[in-house]
């Protein structure tokens, strides 16, 4: 900049393989983080058998989504560590520690023995297994979002920030389908003396891989553009905590509430609704779906959602964020309680149309949001603002969604309580993307505008004469 004006040689011009790169990096982490919740929660029920055998059905069930949970009650931690550690020694660095305790968390969940055999130490393991995983989760989404949007050209973010979510869904499909695969050719016995380690234990090499490929590549050009310019006197130090919770309370709390309604919709549907559809609708009378079926209806759903999500990060470039984020909220509010009758009526048409509703809905937060929240703060807080305002809001209402939604339903034979919780997650969600600005095809806040040519740089140089 000179005299605040552009200068052709202050706009980055992305380079298309780099590009490509960065976004496989980040989303091997999502893939290996939402690998273990596919895994896990297809193979709730069997981890209630082997971890909680001394407690009632109902109760070893809600202990299971307990395990579940407190994972994301503990990424909060994660991220005030790991977020700011983002701003201080770059995204790199931080994704290559989180994506490998991500994986070595959920291999251990692999290798623990049984109550059985050991007893309450079998599940105290796990818990701890879960709070290794969420205190690097905790650091990994925020600076994953930070790494993909610091990297995209500005009129494209929306589409390449999708496949941030791409990665998680693969994650979730792969663990999904290896679970559902050893359900159908083990027998009961077999799954659960030993079968059910096997997808947990995949997920070290996994994790190798997502390591390697993050260690190949260099910082973002908006971090290194940063750190040239001001050196070790920019770098956030413990003053992050204060301007993220003073100057940016009210970006905070929009923050919040988009993820709110997000992950309550996420986790619903990919935590919750298993449990609904073989467990919970049965034991209330309703004819509810086999297992196997549940889990094969899922995964297709998963495709489906996969082949659209990508069109939708695309739109968003076009017709702005907003657009399509509020589409979802309005869709949550009208849509939620169908789809959650189509699922109380059985059947496999219906029970695939009530995911698909539920799923269709998802992808209009999953596909804008991971371009929407980092363009919310400036470079030198953002990996760390969007961690913590990120790991809270996911703290709080999306991880728990499980254990509350079980606990709701035990307490008051009402199965209808998924749809008023996601209802009032639209209405959250709405008001906090009518209050956002939008931020398509703009330059991120503290950073140069990216482009994908030079006759792009210089028009838009020229557009500000």
């Amino acid at each position: 900049m000179q005299n605040g004006k552009l200068r052709l040689e202050d706009v980055n011009i992305a380079d298309p393989a780099t590009v490509r790169r960065a976004v496989g990096a980040a989303a091997v982490g999502n893939i290996t983080e939402w690998y273990d919740f596919g895994v896990y929660g297809y193979l709730a029920t069997t981890i209630t058998k082997v971890f909680f055998s001394g407690l009632p059905p109902a109760m070893g069930t809600i202990a299971t989504f307990g395990l579940f949970a407190v994972s994301f009650l503990i990424r909060p931690f994660g991220s005030l560590f790991f977020g700011p550690l983002g701003d201080r020694i770059g995204r790199k660095r931080v994704l290559s520690i989180t994506v490998i305790l991500m994986a070595a968390g959920t291999f251990v969940i692999g290798v623990v023995p049984s109550y059985a055999q050991i007893g309450i130490a079998a599940p105290l393991l796990v818990l701890l297994a879960r709070l290794i995983q969420g205190v690097s989760t905790g650091g990994e989404y925020g600076n994953a979002m930070t790494f993909i949007a610091e990297y995209a050209p500005d009129r494209r973010r929306g589409f390449f920030g999708s496949w941030l979510e791409f990665g998680t869904l693969t994650g979730y499909a792969f663990g999904a389908t290896i679970a559902t695969v050893l359900s159908g050719v083990l027998s009961t016995d077999q799954l659960l003396s030993w079968g059910w380690r096997i997808p947990f234990l995949i997920a070290l090499p996994l994790g190798v891989v997502g390591l390697y490929l993050r260690l190949k590549l260099e910082e973002t050009p908006a971090f290194a553009e940063l750190m040239k310019k001001a050196g070790d006197a920019n770098k956030p130090k413990k003053s992050e905590y204060r301007t993220v919770f003073v100057d940016y309370w009210r970006v905070m709390l929009l923050c919040g509430g988009l993820v709110l309604a997000w992950n309550v919709t996420n986790y619903m549907l990919t935590s919750y609704f298993p449990t609904y559809l073989t467990d919970t609708l049965p034991s209330h009378g309703h004819t509810g779906t086999g297992e196997t079926a549940a889990e094969v209806l899922q995964i297709v759903m998963l495709v489906v959602l996969m082949v659209v999500i990508t069109f939708l990060g695309r739109l968003s470039d076009k017709v702005g964020r907003r657009k399509v984020v509020l589409a979802g909220c309005v869709g949550l509010v009208v849509l939620s309680l169908p789809a959650v009758l189509l699922l109380q009526a059985g059947g496999d048409v219906r029970t695939l149309a009530g995911l698909l509703i539920t799923g269709l809905i998802l992808i209009c937060f999953s596909a804008v949001l991971p371009s929407t929240l980092p363009a919310m703060f400036p470079t030198h807080i953002r990996a760390g603002g969007l961690s913590i305002s990120f790991n809270i809001a996911v703290s709080l209402f999306g991880g728990t969604t499980s254990a509350v939604m079980s606990a709701l339903v035990a307490g008051t034979g009402d199965l209808n309580w998924p749809a008023y919780y996601l209802m009032a997650a639209g209405v959250v969600g709405a008001i906090c993307i009518l209050l956002t600005r939008e931020t398509a095809r703009r330059p991120l806040d503290g950073s140069a505008p990216i482009v994908e040519s030079r006759q792009e740089a210089r028009d838009v140089v020229s557009a500000q004469r």
